[in-house]
């Protein structure tokens, strides 16, 4: 497999994260749906993960559409990737600011791994920007 058809794969995958793995992680009981959130709450959520799918649409299409600037629109992804990526670690960082936090009681909690307590959410997306790097790496390197 050549570098760049691997920085497309690394780069979809990432994508796929948070284009479409947000659907199905709040979609539901958890978030979209839960009563205890305020409705204004549940239309933010359905808004933000409508979002985050449109945007990967268009980036899996950057990704993978055939022509002369293939470059060009694997970097465009890529900069869409970092955006909603980097938006997710400035509100991580920003909490403090605003009262936020990771989950709620009655959504995904935590878990262990070694012995150690993740969040999912940090974890998974932790994971996706790693895969996002090392795209980046290997198409612009």
């Amino acid at each position: 497999m050549d570098r760049m058809l691997l920085a497309r794969v690394l780069l979809t995958i990432s994508t796929i994260g948070y284009g479409f793995l947000t659907i199905k992680a709040d979609f539901n009981k958890t978030h979209a749906t839960n009563p205890l959130w305020t409705g204004h709450a549940r239309f933010h959520v359905v808004w933000q993960v409508s979002s985050y799918a449109a945007i990967g649409a268009v980036a899996l299409a950057l990704i993978w559409w055939p022509g002369p600037t293939a470059n060009d629109r694997l970097t465009l992804a890529m900069l869409l990737a970092a955006a909603v990526y980097g938006a997710f670690f400035v509100a991580l960082a920003a909490m403090p600011a605003f009262g936020g936090k990771t989950y709620d009681d009655n959504g995904y909690p935590p878990f262990a791994l070694g012995g150690l307590k993740l969040d999912l959410n940090v974890t998974v997306f932790s994971l996706m920007t790693l895969l996002l790097a090392a795209s980046a790496f290997l198409a612009l390197a």
